[in-house]
C-alpha cells in the first residue's frame, strides 16, 4: 500500500506492507477508548462526513478496504504508519469514525484506496477487486476554473471535498468524485484508472491516479501538515448522481483538455545530452568525456528500454541493442554480468513507474522495404485463382476482418456460438459456408466456464455437428484481462497450445470492449487514434504471429438508433469509434425491427465481395432458421399486426363461448350462433361472426355433430350440423360410470360427427369420434 502526500505521491507499486508495521483493527482493544480531548485550536473528525464519504465511496462494494494513516509532514516529528483492513459493510462507517478518532489524536492523516481487496495484506493495484467511482485529484493551478470545466462537459459530481491543502495562488486543493452506477470489476478496473488519469489530464489534475492502488484522503478526517490542522470536508454532496461507466467514458473521451492544459508530454530536457548523442559518442574510462560510462550506460540502457516497454521492439531486439551500444560505446566495454543486471535493475523501475509493458508480438507483416506494389498490367494479367473464402461468400476471407455487432440481450452470442460450431463441422449455417471444417479459437471475455458448458448444451445443435466439432471448436472461459502485448502473448500461447500443428482458420474475440487496449495514450475505444492502435497493434499483430491468412471475427455492442437511424444506415449504431467501421472487410448487424417480435434482422455488409441482401433470422425450436422474407409485410407492418391479434382474439371468444354454451345445456348451428351472439363480446356483425366460424372449421378447431336428440335437440338436415369443439360436454350433471363407479365427469361428452374437409370444404364423416384429428399442413 502506498502513502499519498499531496506534494510528493507515492510510487505506483511498492511491495505490501510487512507484519512490522501493520495494525490489526479492533476498536475495543487496540486504541485508547477513554473520552477525546477537545482541542479548541483545530476541527476533530466529523462523523457525519465520513459516513457520506463512505457511502459514495464503498456503498455498492464488497471485501476489504485498505485503510492508512502516517504523520503528516511538518509537525516536527515523525511515526510509523498503520494498516488496517475493515469490511466493506454497514459497520465500515463507524469504524472508520473510530480510526479517524485515534488519527487525531496521534496527529495523523487518514488515506484509503478507494476500492476493495480480497484479503488483509493486499494493496497492490493487482489486489484491487472492485472500484465504484472515478476521482480526480486537483491540486495545483487555478482549480475553480478546472471544477468549472468539468462540471461543463462532465456534469454535476456526486461529491467533491476540499483536501485540506492550498496551492501557492490561494486556492483550495480539491477532491471530485463521479460515483459509478455499479462497482467495476476485472478488466472494468482498468478502463476506470484509465478514465482518472484521462480526466487529470486534460484539467492539470494529479496523473498518478492512473495507478488503482493510490491512496486518498478520507472526507470527515484531520489534515495535519505545515503547522495547519484542518477538516478535510465535503463541500458539494450529490448523493443520488451517479454514471453509467460506458456513457462516462463517451463523456470523458469528448472531453477538451482545460483551457492552457496541453496533452503533449514533454521529452527533452536541456540538461541531460539527446540520446542520439549518447548512442554514436564512445565514453572512457575514468570520466575522460563528457559524461561517465555509467551515465552513458544508463541513458542507452534507458532509451532501449522504453523501446522495448512501447512495444517498438521486441525484447530480444532491445538486449542485442544494449550488447551492440556496449560493445562500440563503452571503452573498456562492461562485463555481460553488470550490464545484464544494470539492465535488469533499469527495466524494474521503468515498469513501476510507467506500468505494465507492450511486449510486442514478432510479426510476419512485411517489412517496409518489402512494401508490394503492383502496376495496372500485373493485376490484369494475373489469372492465378481467387483465394478460398474462410466462410462463403466472401463473408470471411482469408486474412480478413469481420465485426458482429447488435445490442445486449439480442442474440448474438448464442447466434455467434452456433455459427462458430456448424463452421468447425464444415456445414452451412443460415446460408453461409465453409469449404471444410475449421479450426476455430473462440476468445470470450463473457461467460464463465461453467454457464459456457451450459449454453453449449442448451444450444440446439444437431448431433452431427457437434461430433465434428469437438476437437476443431476451442473455447476460453471468461478472461479477466486486456489484449495488451502482456494479454497478447497469452493469448497467442494458448491458441498454439489448442492447435499445435496447424493455426487455426477463425480467431475470434468477444467482445471488444471486455479486452480493448487503447495503448499508451489510453485512449478509449470512442477514440479513433485508439481504436486503430488496437486493431493494427494488438488485434492484427495478434493474427500476424498466428498466421497472416487467418480469419478475425470481433464482436461488438451496438448504441441505440431510431428506427429510422437503423433502416437509413444500420451499421452507424456500431458502438465506439468511427475508425472500426473504415477498418473492417464485413460488417454484420443482430437487431429487432419489432421489439415485441422474436425476428432479428441480420444487415451485411462486405467490402470483398457483391452485396448481400439481408436475412431475416429466427430461433425456433432451438435452432436458428432463415425466415422466407416474402411471407413478411412490407407496408403499414404495426396495422396488419394488430389485425392479426384480433382475428385471434375473436376466434378464441368463440371457441369458450361454445364450450361454455353447451355446459349450459345449448347447442349452436353456424346461423343460429351469429345470430345470438351478433356484437357480443367484440366479435362484430353475424356476417363477422360466421366468417370466423369458416376458417375454424377449416383449421379443425370446430367440428359438426348432426344427430343432437341424446341432448334434447332435433336431428339436422343442413348440411353440417350443431357446432362443436375439443373436450366439449353438454350439461353440468355429474355422470357416473354404472358398472364401475368411476366418476366420468360433469356433463355428456359431445362428440362429432362430421368435418369440414380443408381442401374441398365438403362435409365428411369422422372416423373416431373420441379422437380430435386436426388437419396437416394447416396453420393454427
Amino acid at each position: 500500500m502506498t502513502t499519498d502526500h499531496d506534494e510528493n505521491p507515492a510510487p505506483p507499486e511498492p511491495p505490501a506492507p510487512g507484519p512490522e508495521n501493520l495494525v490489526h483493527f479492533n476498536p475495543w482493544r487496540d486504541f485508547n477508548d477513554a473520552a477525546p480531548q477537545i482541542d479548541v485550536f483545530g476541527d476533530e473528525p466529523d462523523p457525519a462526513q465520513i459516513a457520506q464519504f463512505m457511502e459514495v465511496v464503498f456503498g455498492y462494494s464488497d471485501g476489504l478496504i485498505p485503510v492508512r494513516s502516517f504523520i503528516d509532514k511538518g509537525q516536527g516529528f515523525d511515526g510509523r504508519p498503520h494498516n488496517i483492513w475493515i469490511e466493506a459493510d454497514a459497520a465500515a462507517p463507524d469504524k472508520m469514525v473510530t480510526f479517524a478518532g485515534w488519527a487525531a489524536r496521534e496527529g495523523a492523516a487518514v488515506y484509503v484506496i478507494p476500492g476493495t481487496v480480497a484479503e488483509p495484506g493486499q494493496a497492490r493495484a493487482a489486489d484491487i477487486e472492485q472500484m465504484q467511482t472515478v476521482v480526480v485529484d486537483l491540486d495545483t493551478g487555478d482549480i475553480a476554473a478546472a471544477r468549472a470545466h468539468l462540471e461543463r462537459h462532465l456534469g454535476p459530481p456526486t461529491m467533491v471535498v476540499e483536501s485540506g491543502g492550498v496551492t501557492p495562488e490561494g486556492q483550495r486543493k480539491a477532491h471530485v468524485w463521479w460515483k459509478l452506477t455499479e462497482p467495476a470489476e476485472g478488466s472494468d478496473i482498468a478502463r476506470v484508472t484509465r478514465l482518472r488519469g484521462d480526466i487529470a489530464a486534460k484539467v492539470g489534475g494529479d496523473t498518478h491516479f492512473r495507478s488503482a492502488h493510490q491512496p486518498i484522503r478520507v472526507a470527515g478526517s484531520v489534515y495535519y501538515k505545515n503547522s495547519l490542522k484542518t477538516l478535510v470536508r465535503i463541500v458539494e454532496l450529490n448523493a443520488d448522481f451517479e454514471r453509467d461507466l460506458d456513457e462516462f467514458v463517451e463523456a470523458v473521451t469528448d472531453m477538451p483538455p482545460a483551457p492552457g492544459v496541453s496533452l503533449q508530454p514533454e521529452f527533452t530536457h536541456a540538461d541531460r545530452p539527446a540520446v542520439d548523442d549518447v548512442l554514436v559518442t564512445p565514453v572512457r574510462e575514468g570520466a575522460t568525456d563528457d559524461w561517465s560510462r555509467f551515465e552513458g550506460a544508463s541513458a542507452a540502457i534507458g532509451h532501449f528500454i522504453r523501446m522495448v516497454h512501447e512495444g517498438r521492439l521486441s525484447k530480444e531486439a532491445g538486449w542485442e541493442g544494449i550488447c551492440g551500444y556496449n560493445a562500440a560505446m563503452l571503452r573498456p566495454e562492461w562485463p555481460v554480468e553488470r550490464l545484464k543486471r544494470e539492465s535488469e535493475r533499469l527495466w524494474a523501475l521503468h515498469v513501476e513507474k510507467n506500468g505494465p509493458p507492450l511486449v510486442r508480438l514478432d510479426s510476419g507483416a512485411p517489412s517496409p522495404d518489402e512494401l508490394p506494389a503492383f502496376s495496372l498490367g500485373a493485376l490484369l494479367d494475373d489469372d492465378s485463382p481467387m483465394p478460398e473464402d474462410i466462410i462463403g461468400p466472401r463473408v470471411l476471407t482469408p486474412g480478413g476482418l469481420l465485426v458482429l455487432g447488435g445490442a445486449p440481450k439480442v442474440g448474438k452470442s448464442d447466434l455467434l456460438i452456433s455459427w462458430l460450431v456448424h463452421m468447425a463441422a464444415g456445414q452451412p449455417f443460415l446460408g453461409f459456408a465453409p469449404p471444410r471444417p475449421l479450426r476455430i479459437f473462440y476468445l470470450q471475455a463473457e461467460i464463465q466456464y461453467h454457464y459456457l458448458r451450459e449454453r453449449l448444451r442448451q444450444i440446439a445443435l444437431p448431433p452431427d455437428v457437434l461430433d465434428a466439432a469437438r476437437d476443431t471448436f476451442v473455447a476460453t472461459p471468461k478472461l479477466k484481462l486486456l489484449l495488451d502485448d502482456e494479454g497478447s502473448v497469452r493469448a497467442a500461447g494458448a491458441i498454439q497450445t489448442a492447435f499445435p500443428d496447424t493455426p487455426p482458420d477463425i480467431l475470434c474475440i468477444d467482445p471488444i470492449r471486455n479486452l480493448f487496449d487503447g495503448g499508451p495514450e489510453g485512449g478509449g475505444e470512442n477514440d479513433n487514434t485508439a481504436m486503430m492502435f488496437f486493431l493494427k497493434d494488438r488485434v492484427e499483430a495478434l493474427r500476424d504471429h498466428i498466421d497472416p491468412e487467418c480469419g478475425v471475427i470481433l464482436v461488438h455492442h451496438t448504441r441505440k438508433l431510431s428506427k429510422h437511424q437503423v433502416k437509413e444506415d444500420p451499421f452507424l449504431a456500431l458502438s465506439g469509434a468511427s475508425a472500426l467501421r473504415g477498418f473492417y472487410t464485413t460488417g454484420l448487424i443482430l437487431h429487432r425491427p419489432d421489439e415485441e417480435a422474436s425476428e432479428r434482422r441480420l444487415e451485411i455488409e462486405l467490402r470483398n465481395g457483391p452485396a448481400l441482401a439481408p436475412k431475416l433470422i429466427d430461433k425456433r425450436c432451438g435452432e436458428w432458421v432463415e425466415i422466407n422474407p416474402l411471407n413478411e409485410r412490407l407496408v403499414r407492418q404495426d396495422v396488419g399486426a394488430k389485425h392479426d391479434a384480433e382475428r385471434i382474439r375473436k376466434g378464441d371468444v368463440i371457441l369458450a363461448l361454445l364450450f361454455e354454451e353447451a355446459a349450459e345445456g345449448r347447442l349452436y348451428t353456424s346461423t343460429q350462433f351469429g345470430e345470438a351472439f351478433e356484437n357480443t363480446a367484440g366479435l362484430g356483425s353475424k356476417y363477422t361472426i360466421r366468417d370466423r366460424l369458416a376458417v375454424l372449421t377449416t383449421k379443425g378447431h370446430v367440428k359438426f355433430r348432426r344427430d343432437g336428440t341424446a341432448f334434447g335437440h332435433a336431428v339436422v338436415r343442413s348440411r353440417f350440423g350443431y357446432l362443436c369443439v375439443e373436450g366439449m360436454r353438454f350439461g353440468r350433471e355429474t355422470q357416473v360410470d354404472p358398472e364401475t363407479g368411476e366418476v366420468l365427469g360433469e356433463g355428456i361428452p359431445v362428440l362429432p360427427s362430421h368435418y369440414k374437409c380443408p381442401q374441398s370444404g365438403v362435409c365428411l364423416d369422422v372416423e373416431n369420434p373420441a379422437i380430435w384429428v386436426y388437419p396437416e399442413g394447416v396453420d393454427d
